[in-house]
């Protein structure tokens, strides 16, 4: 048993197939092949299930990936501690949802750059649910998310709170729409909203089908700067951070609306799998940055 070997596997674990681990790994496929073999071999055990797609582990599988991944952790955290002058250098793959994108890639980013110079930032961006099963298969370090109010990130996962942030409805002013609305008045109105897979909406649709009342899309896009200018013409109801809003160029065209019984609001979280290791100064420098730009003095 060797430490290529259990990088291999690693690897087949966390993308799902032979061909996107021997591109992380920059291999050749019978090479990463051979090694998930020359492990199985070592351990007596088969470790995949290689009639499904994406692959999967076996019950020996996911124990030996367990113990595979804090394995190479403790090398990296090696690594990181014997390098010159201590600097921490390597890869932080960071995830951060679209709503937060005004926040979390300002000072946030910033700060990580100056304070860790060596670090290469990787920062992608997804949905929460999404964002949550990454850092659960181990294909991003952190992520910063957003989860309607009263609901939690898995136990598995080391979580910390920012806080409930409200969130604004916006509509043009052409639409009528009084303020402040009810959750009646809301639902005469079509949607423009972020395209499926986001919690949040699947929270709003499941807010308005409790009520026994419509929720229409009329305009699905991920682009939040295109939903509200889409909002602004009139195609629809808008959600939108407020900082967000004030940032936005659209902000004088559209008109935010109160609402009498229905308040919504989302918590933030920053999430990352135990331990956090060599990065547990970066993910908490980036927490505090991201607690600052979210509450402004």
């Amino acid at each position: 048993m060797n430490i290529p070997d259990i990088q291999a596997f690693v690897a087949v674990v966390e993308t799902g197939s032979i061909v996107a681990a021997s591109t992380r790994l920059n291999l050749t496929q019978p090479a990463v092949t051979r090694r998930v073999q020359n492990l199985e071999s070592a351990v007596g055990k088969t470790l995949l299930d290689r009639h499904s797609k994406p692959l999967k582990p076996t019950t020996a599988g996911r124990s030996a990936y367990e113990h595979g991944r804090r394995v190479l952790h403790s090398i990296e955290n090696m690594k990181a501690e014997v390098s010159p002058e201590g600097e921490l250098s390597g890869e932080f793959r960071l995830g951060v949802m679209p709503y937060l994108s005004n926040a979390a890639l300002s000072l946030p980013i910033d700060r990580l750059r100056a304070e860790f110079p060596r670090l290469s930032l990787k920062v992608g961006s997804g949905w929460s649910p999404r964002l949550i099963e990454q850092v659960q298969r181990n294909e991003i370090d952190a992520a910063a998310i957003c989860l309607a109010e009263g609901i939690k990130p898995p136990d598995d996962l080391v979580s910390q709170s920012f806080g409930l942030q409200n969130v604004l409805l916006v509509a043009a002013p052409s639409l009528g729409i009084r303020s402040p609305a009810t959750l009646l008045d809301l639902s005469r109105h079509p949607w423009v909203m972020n395209e499926s897979g986001c919690g949040y909406r699947t929270f709003m649709r499941e807010t308005f089908d409790a009520a026994r009342l419509p929720f229409d899309i009329a305009v699905e896009t991920i682009s939040s700067d295109l939903r509200l200018s889409l909002v602004a013409r009139g195609m629809g109801i808008g959600i939108i951070t407020p900082s967000a809003l004030i940032e936005s160029q659209w902000r004088d065209a559209v008109a935010v609306i109160e609402t009498i019984d229905f308040h919504p609001k989302v918590e933030v979280w920053l999430l990352h799998r135990p331990p956090a290791g060599r990065l547990a100064d970066p993910i908490a420098r980036f927490g505090q940055a991201l607690s600052e730009a979210l509450n402004p003095v």
